[in-house]
């Protein structure tokens, strides 16, 4: 089924300027990573647009009108199409100064200034040069693009807006439910304490009642559910040490009172004490019986 303005999509592209054949965005990880752009805190997969709205550049989001899902297409587009022509009057320069609270600016470096993004061009003598025009500002775009979902569900559409507000946290933690006219969305705690959230929460309604008429109240619920307690482990009955015969012999020994020390003289007498001779003696009477 060909796509038309208005549709809920998930689309992949990879983008490269036609200058300099340089890969500068896409929705690949593998991509990514080969053309050495990869950010660990980037998340890559499909992009949700709503087919018309601006969400990509003009250009593109005209050439994908018609288009049937699983189709690849390769878009050209000159500057016009895509982030404009450079405008100079967007270039300032501003004291370096300005920039203590911030990281010391590098050319080339992106920064938000002013509440604006802005690409440093040069630091001089204590000023800087930023440029308030789009990085892509000026250059041809090729783009390898295909759509990879048309979105037919409505909560799943529902979903896939708050995701595009809340980015933060899945999607699939949000849960919804709608009684006629009004829609409650119930809040995972991981949400709770995001910066912003009280704004995000306004730009939902917002997206909500823009694009499902039938939407007149949207209200956020919070629930905090009670802990499940960990299961308690049975207490472990300690094994009795090993001991050897030996030392369990000596251990069931009863303990007998210390032997008083002999004195000096009995020592002596027991050591002079001649051994008994009542062996040899029976020996002797032994061989007198066999002279007999």
């Amino acid at each position: 089924m060909a796509v038309k303005p208005g549709d809920f999509l998930l689309v992949n592209y990879t983008l490269k300027v036609k200058e300099s054949g340089e890969t500068v965005d896409t929705t690949f990880d593998s991509v990514a990573k080969e053309s050495h752009i990869h950010r660990e805190d980037s998340t890559f997969g499909p992009k949700f647009i709503i087919l018309g709205e601006g969400w990509l550049p003009k250009g593109l989001e005209e050439s994908l009108v018609g288009l049937d899902p699983g189709t690849n297409k390769t878009v050209e587009l000159t500057p016009e199409k895509g982030f404009g022509n450079r405008d100079p009057g967007k270039m300032r320069l501003v004291p370096l100064r300005r920039f203590r609270d911030k990281e010391y600016p590098t050319p080339g470096q992106q920064v938000e200034f002013d509440g604006r993004p802005a690409v440093v061009r040069a630091v001089g003598a204590g000023r800087v040069q930023v440029d308030y025009n789009h990085p892509l500002a000026g250059r041809t775009l090729v783009y390898d693009v295909s759509i990879d979902k048309v979105l037919e569900n409505e909560n799943e559409k529902i979903l896939s807006l708050i995701a595009l507000r809340i980015p933060e946290v899945p999607k699939e933690k949000f849960g919804l439910k709608k009684h006629q006219s009004d829609l409650t969305i119930e809040v995972p705690e991981e949400a709770f304490y995001l910066s912003g959230l009280q704004v995000a929460k306004k730009a939902v309604t917002s997206d909500l009642q823009k694009f499902f008429p039938d939407i007149d109240t949207v209200a956020f619920q919070e629930v905090f559910k009670r802990s499940e307690p960990k299961p308690e482990l049975p207490a472990t009955v300690a094994k009795p040490a090993e001991v050897s015969p030996e030392k369990e012999e000596k251990a069931e020994a009863p303990v007998s009172a210390p032997k008083k020390p002999r004195s000096p003289a009995k020592n002596k007498e027991a050591s002079t004490k001649k051994p008994s001779t009542g062996t040899s003696r029976k020996r002797a009477k032994m061989g007198s019986e066999n002279q007999r």
